[in-house]
C-alpha cells in the first residue's frame, strides 16, 4: 500500500479560526438521541495571505471532523447499557465525529450537523490541537 506524504499540507491551526464563530440565537428542538453540532469555522485566508474562496471554506468546514456541540437531545446518553458512565459530551464541547457521519443541513444561514449520540468519537479541548495528517505523515 502506498502512503501519501502530506508534509506540506495545512495544519488545523492554519485554517481553523476561533473568531467569528457565532451560534444561532434560537436553536431547533433536537429530538431523541440526537446531538446538534456546528463544524468549526475556517479562516478567511491562509498563513501566506491567500484568500480562501467561500465555496472552498464551506467544503473544508463540512469535510472536517471537528465541531462544537450546540444542543443535546432529551434522550441522548440515557441508555445505561451503551453509556454506563453517562454522557460523552455536553453543550459547548468540541467533539470529533466520522467524516461522513450525520445529517448536514442549513438552519438560519448556519451549516449544522445532526448526529446520533453514539457517533461522537471524542472530546477535544481545542480543535486547533488536532493534526489530521498524523496517520499520513512519515
Amino acid at each position: 500500500m502506498q502512503v501519501v506524504a502530506m508534509g506540506n499540507s495545512l495544519k488545523n491551526d492554519e485554517w481553523i479560526s476561533a473568531e467569528g464563530m457565532s451560534d444561532p440565537d434560537i436553536l431547533p428542538e433536537i429530538p431523541g438521541y440526537h446531538v446538534l453540532v456546528r463544524p468549526v469555522s475556517v479562516k478567511e485566508k491562509t498563513k501566506g495571505g491567500i484568500f480562501i474562496p467561500d465555496s472552498t471554506k464551506s467544503d473544508i468546514a463540512y469535510l472536517t471532523t471537528v465541531g462544537k456541540v450546540l444542543k443535546v437531545g432529551d434522550s441522548a446518553y440515557l441508555d445505561q447499557a451503551k453509556f454506563p458512565k453517562g454522557a460523552w459530551c455536553k453543550e459547548g464541547d468540541y467533539v470529533c465525529y466520522g467524516k461522513h457521519t450525520g445529517q448536514k443541513f442549513s438552519y438560519k444561514g448556519y451549516k449544522l450537523l445532526l448526529l446520533f449520540d453514539d457517533q461522537i468519537s471524542m472530546i477535544v479541548g481545542d480543535p486547533k490541537e488536532l493534526d489530521p495528517t498524523f496517520n499520513l505523515s512519515n
